[in-house]
């Protein structure tokens, strides 16, 4: 079985080697792992991908290899607790959600600054402690339509306003094979071509020209190269909600990087506030300041969000309001730094517009940019490029 998955990893451009397929045969003889397949996921992709850029195509490889397989054949597969745990999580009605109250910002965090001083064990499935599969707002694996999310990861619901926990994000692969290749095209309506530089081109007309002057004597002639002189800063939302959304937003960061020599871009979770990171590996070690970010590129630059905009509307409005940290102040304030800085500026965004109308933070955003929010398709593409030509 895995010398095919090894042969279909290899298939899908992903660099394995057959040390490597050995080493994982080895990890498998010595029952590193149950026959959970998502146990042999984390394994082989520790041991086959040695670069993050590379996780999202081997994600897809691996899920079309084992499609439609839970479970390695051979092994006893154990049930792990909190397995047990999430799967007896309350399954709420709508009626029983509507009853659940949104506390407020200030009550939310007093709360649960109570809850720490009171609270001595754990507790699974309530309403008022911090715990998990419960109507609590407080805790993981449950349901509340405002809360804070401390461990475990989300279920889906995407309704907290705080998370406490170190989150991992990954790079977006830029050399995805682009599925359509028209993105390239809507983006080529922002290029703007001059000759800067060395002359190091040789000018034919030119050339003809002056040996016909010189009555045959050869008379060279040599022109700077033509580039595109525009000038890009992408800053691309990672993470949370944006995970629903990665190939499209590597197509058109793959798309981006061939189509402009002057591109800068930027990583981001939900708003921006006052850092920013180039690498998710290190975006705890090795952020950048806003600030610096705005005095070193001229205002000669195109700046281009790209994100769903769907997060907490405290986010982009109050100090404080981000979900991982405490930002001193608020996301719609560095917005119009930005903007003031960049004024030909577009957010494209990958959520389908049909569904834009249900989400506040949206609504916000887009009354930022002053209505200059696209959807992240071929039409919404064609028309942010004629809004930064202006």
């Amino acid at each position: 079985m895995l010398v095919d998955y090894f042969l279909h990893l290899k298939s899908r451009q992903i660099p394995v080697s057959t040390k490597e397929l050995l080493v994982l045969l080895e990890a498998l003889q010595a029952r590193l792992v149950s026959g959970s397949l998502d146990d042999f996921y984390l394994l082989s992709r520790a041991i086959l991908i040695k670069d993050e850029a590379l996780y999202d195509r081997f994600d897809r490889a691996f899920g079309e290899y084992f499609k439609g397989i839970e479970a390695l054949p051979g092994f006893e597969a154990m049930i792990p607790e909190e397995w047990l745990e999430l799967a007896a999580k309350r399954h709420l009605s709508e009626e029983d959600r509507l009853k659940l109250q949104k506390l407020g910002y200030e009550k939310l965090f007093e709360q649960f600054k109570q809850r720490l001083d009171e609270q001595k064990e754990r507790h699974a499935g309530g309403n008022k402690w911090i715990g998990t599969a419960g109507t609590s707002p407080y805790g993981h694996g449950g349901y509340h339509p405002e809360g804070i999310r401390l461990g475990g990861d989300s279920v889906g619901n995407r309704t907290a306003i705080k998370v406490w926990e170190q989150r991992e994000f990954r790079n977006l692969d830029d050399s995805v094979d682009l599925g359509v290749r028209n993105i390239k095209v809507a983006l080529r309506r922002l290029r703007r071509f001059a000759r800067q530089g060395a002359a190091t081109e040789l000018d034919l007309d030119g050339t003809v020209a002056g040996t016909a002057r010189n009555g045959g004597w050869l008379d060279l002639q040599l022109r700077p190269e033509r580039h595109n002189t525009i000038k890009v800063l992408l800053f691309l939302d990672i993470g949370g909600s944006m995970d629903d959304h990665i190939e499209a937003c590597e197509e058109l960061f793959s798309a981006a990087r061939s189509e402009f020599k002057h591109l800068e871009h930027f990583y981001f979770h939900n708003c921006v506030y006052e850092g920013v990171w180039k690498d998710n590996r290190r975006r705890h070690q090795e952020r950048l300041s806003t600030w610096d970010v705005i005095h070193t590129y001229g205002p000669d630059y195109k700046l281009v969000f790209v994100g769903d905009a769907t997060m907490s509307p405290y986010e982009i409005a109050r100090p404080g309001g981000s979900v991982e940290h405490w930002n001193e102040e608020a996301g719609a304030v560095w917005l119009e730094r930005m903007l003031s800085t960049w004024s030909r500026a577009v957010w494209l965004n990958p959520l389908a517009e049909t569904h834009w109308t249900y989400t506040q933070s949206i609504h916000m955003i887009q009354q930022l940019l002053g209505n200059r929010m696209y959807p992240l398709t071929l039409d919404g593409l064609e028309r942010a490029m004629r809004t930064l030509s202006r």
